[in-house]
């Protein structure tokens, strides 16, 4: 009996002792802050506070080289309504369009009107090419996108030196004597825009089958058959663009710049070796003269050619690589 007590006695020391030492440890350590989770806040962000999509009114006088368009006609205005929603909310493209014609229309607009053709007709160079001499699929080639053989018919110089395709003015010439001929023979300019872009025998073929004299009759493939409306949608929107929602000043337009021209009536060796005569480089030359195709110019029948050089201080160059 007297042993059972000892034992239960030492039992209850041991006890004791890692209570004591329980409380030392626990008083010396730092008790960590409850963690909170924070719900994240969800908030009702509608993004029509900020920007607004809406359908566009059409103008009711809408027209092409003074001719009407048959507006009272709903299939047509879904086509008209089409191009309008389609190129004011395609805005950079819209916006590029813009600069570049205040830049090269004033170059295109004399031209038709001294051949007689609308002036609406330089937005159909528009949209045939953006007012950039790029080269189709087919190789229509130029602002006014002609082919190799329509541009030598009709007198351009067409070649491995020289493509006048690309000079804006001889090619914005031969587009007006093209159009005039058609004009003659179909007897309205709507008609005479849509053979520009599908051909006279095309436009000729499904009025032969179809049995109709106007192109709003026409039932033509997706590219002839949006070509007018997208024309109309264009002349709209850069004419009247703070009516559509393009905010440009003045300074944000490209401008021409002011150049002088050079007569020469013999072979070129070198363009880059050309160009450093008049203190600017081989990509300025292009520029200003993009009919100029090769770094060179053979010229053994002597024709006389006029290069555009630009005025002193518009371009940055850098010195040659001499």
């Amino acid at each position: 009996m007297k042993h059972l007590k000892n034992i239960l006695a030492f039992i209850g020391l041991i006890a004791v002792v890692s209570t004591l030492i329980f409380a030392v440890q626990s008083d010396g350590v730092e008790e960590k802050p409850e963690t909170k989770v924070v719900e994240p806040q969800v908030t009702d962000k509608n993004v029509a506070d900020t920007y607004q999509i809406s359908a566009i009114e059409i103008p009711k006088d809408l027209n092409f080289a003074g001719e009407a368009v048959p507006q009272e006609d709903p299939e047509i205005m879904e086509r008209v309504d089409r191009e309008f929603l389609v190129n004011t909310y395609w805005q950079s493209n819209a916006l590029l369009l813009m600069k570049r014609a205040n830049k090269y229309f004033p170059i295109i607009e004399p031209i038709l009107k001294k051949n007689g053709i609308p002036d609406d007709f330089k937005y159909l160079a528009v949209a045939e090419s953006g007012l950039e001499n790029v080269v189709s699929p087919a190789g229509a080639t130029g602002f006014w996108q002609i082919m190799k053989g329509t541009g030598r018919e009709y007198g351009l110089e067409i070649n491995d030196n020289v493509d006048e395709r690309y000079h804006v003015e001889k090619a914005t010439q031969v587009a007006c004597d093209y159009l005039n001929k058609w004009k003659d023979r179909f007897g309205s300019w709507t008609l005479t825009a849509a053979a520009y872009n599908a051909g006279p025998a095309g436009i000729q073929k499904y009025m032969g089958i179809q049995q109709v004299d106007d192109y709003y009759d026409l039932l033509l493939g997706q590219e002839t058959g949006r070509y007018v409306f997208r024309i109309l949608a264009i002349k709209e929107i850069i004419s009247n663009r703070d009516k559509y929602g393009f905010q440009l000043e003045e300074d944000d337009m490209y401008e021409k710049v002011p150049t002088f021209t050079v007569e020469i009536d013999t072979a070129v060796t070198n363009w880059a070796d050309f160009a450093e005569l008049y203190e600017i480089n081989y990509k300025v030359l292009k520029r200003h003269n993009p009919w100029l195709r090769e770094p060179h110019l053979n010229n053994a029948s002597r024709k006389k050619y006029t290069i555009e050089i630009p005025n002193k201080g518009y371009y940055r160059v850098g010195s040659t690589g001499r």
